[in-house]
């Protein structure tokens, strides 16, 4: 029996079976039954017995055969502002990639701080910041851009996972990308592909959460994630090579070959500006912020920086599409039908008596740590961040700051494994790094960041107001 067969198994049953089980007194049957259409079209992203996309539609189509939603309702996740926003941001990182903007930003910071390992590792994470609020997919920002860089440089010094020279470089360069773009993710709403999901399924809570306000509260915790995080890389996994005065060579010679900016870089780079611009100063004046990334596309199309075909190929937009507006749809009308709060006061009763923040930091170890029993950081945001947020609001603690830190989390969980976020199948694959050395650093450098995110943020979030 092929895995293929296994997994649609696997996924019947379980639909089926949750189905069949009465719902609680207190549940609306149509809810218990959406809910059973939910953790099996969740549970086939993972498994993903055929594409992702291909999962959502079946999910969609399930909930209108069986008569659990209307058509009308089970389209609604297409309409989605939000959804739209992330699919514009997915257009416009194209810009970055086909301009060669992105990669002449990554060798400029090789060029300045690439002399000695330390540096250098600070000079990819810098261009991931720089990246990350343009670029929502990690996989693309990481995988596309900052990845062949450190790659290249390990080679370049004879740092190999074929010959067993990992340690020279390339072990500490791939330990130091990978959860540097969990930081990043974690700093900007457009830094990661599922931020948008979280920030709708608290909207739909009555927790609405801007583009700025998501970067003004993960702003300071973040930078200081990023300087202490290369640090902490460097004592636990010591590169034997310490000094790279090839790299800013390596960087020169790419840039020669590239020559001065080309007009599409300079239209991308203008483009990216105003748009971040507009996403913060944007809601003070009305305007939403997918009508200013509807605006950054539609000047990029017509400086011809991207065409209309680009548009159409860029399959992870129209992918994305697809499988948000499934889990979107489903989470709003489990929701609306009260499951989510349901679920949120039966777990609320088992915390009864623990103050706001006790009980907030409670639910934020586990669902950080949950994070192992997943593959996608999408499919675990669909799964609990909902279930999650209603109990920390019902326990009361301020609704913004709580979907921030659950949003957050929702990005930093992903270094705990080689399978948990979209770079990290890249990065592990390169070979650097052993599976066992892998999930060490991964709990170690985990630890470290959520104490970082509860010192700094807590003290940051004071100062801002969100509590």
């Amino acid at each position: 029996m092929n895995k293929k067969i296994i997994s649609w198994l696997i996924i019947l049953v379980v639909a089926v079976g949750i189905w069949l089980t009465p719902a609680p007194a207190s549940v609306d049957p149509k809810a218990w039954h959406l809910l059973a259409i939910f953790i099996a079209t969740v549970l086939g992203l993972i498994l993903e017995p055929i594409p992702m996309g291909a999962v959502a539609i079946c999910g969609i189509t399930a909930t209108a055969v069986t008569g659990t939603l209307s058509i009308k309702e089970a389209m609604t996740g297409f309409s989605n502002t939000t959804i739209w926003l992330i699919v514009m941001a997915f257009f416009i990182s194209r810009a970055f990639i086909k301009s060669g903007l992105g990669a002449r930003i990554g060798y400029i910071f090789m060029r300045l701080m690439g002399k000695r390992t330390l540096t250098l590792s600070y000079g990819l994470l810098m261009t991931d910041f720089i990246l990350a609020p343009a670029i929502p997919s990690n996989t693309a920002r990481t995988g596309g851009i900052v990845f062949p860089l450190a790659n290249s440089v390990a080679d370049a010094y004879g740092s190999r996972a074929e010959d067993g020279t990992s340690g020279k470089l390339g072990s500490f360069l791939m330990t130091t990308v990978f959860h540097g773009t969990t930081i990043t993710g974690a700093m900007f709403l457009t830094g990661m592909a599922a931020n948008p999901l979280a920030a709708k399924l608290a909207a739909d809570m009555g927790i609405d959460i801007s583009w700025g306000q998501w970067a003004l509260a993960a702003i300071v915790p973040g930078l200081v994630g990023l300087l202490l995080m290369p640090l902490f890389a460097y004592m636990l996994n010591k590169p034997s090579i310490t000094a790279t005065p090839q790299a800013p060579q390596i960087a020169a010679k790419a840039l020669a070959e590239m020559g001065k900016m080309k007009m599409s870089e300079w239209v991308t780079l203008g483009t990216f500006i105003a748009l971040i611009a507009l996403w913060i100063a944007g809601p003070s004046f009305g305007l939403h912020g997918t009508t200013a990334a509807m605006i950054g596309l539609v000047l990029l199309v017509n400086a011809n920086v991207l065409t209309w075909d680009d548009v159409l190929k860029e399959k992870g937009a129209w992918n994305t599409l697809t499988w948000f507006s499934a889990l979107v749809m489903m989470a709003t009308f489990l929701n609306k039908l009260g499951l989510i709060k349901w679920f949120g006061s039966s777990i609320a009763a088992n915390l009864t008596g623990l103050d706001w923040p006790v009980a907030l930091l409670a639910l934020a170890l586990l669902y950080y740590y949950i994070h192992y029993a997943f593959a996608s950081s999408t499919a675990h945001v669909a799964a609990l961040y909902s279930v999650f947020l209603a109990v920390a609001v019902q326990m009361g603690a301020p609704g913004v700051m709580a979907a921030i830190i659950f949003g957050v989390i929702s990005n930093l969980m992903g270094g705990v494994t080689h399978y948990g976020t979209g770079p990290a199948p890249i990065l592990f694959g390169a070979g650097h790094v052993s599976l066992p050395k892998w999930w060490g650093l991964g709990f170690i450098m985990g630890l470290l960041q959520l104490v970082i995110w509860a010192v700094v943020g807590g003290i940051w979030w004071k100062v801002i107001g969100l509590y």
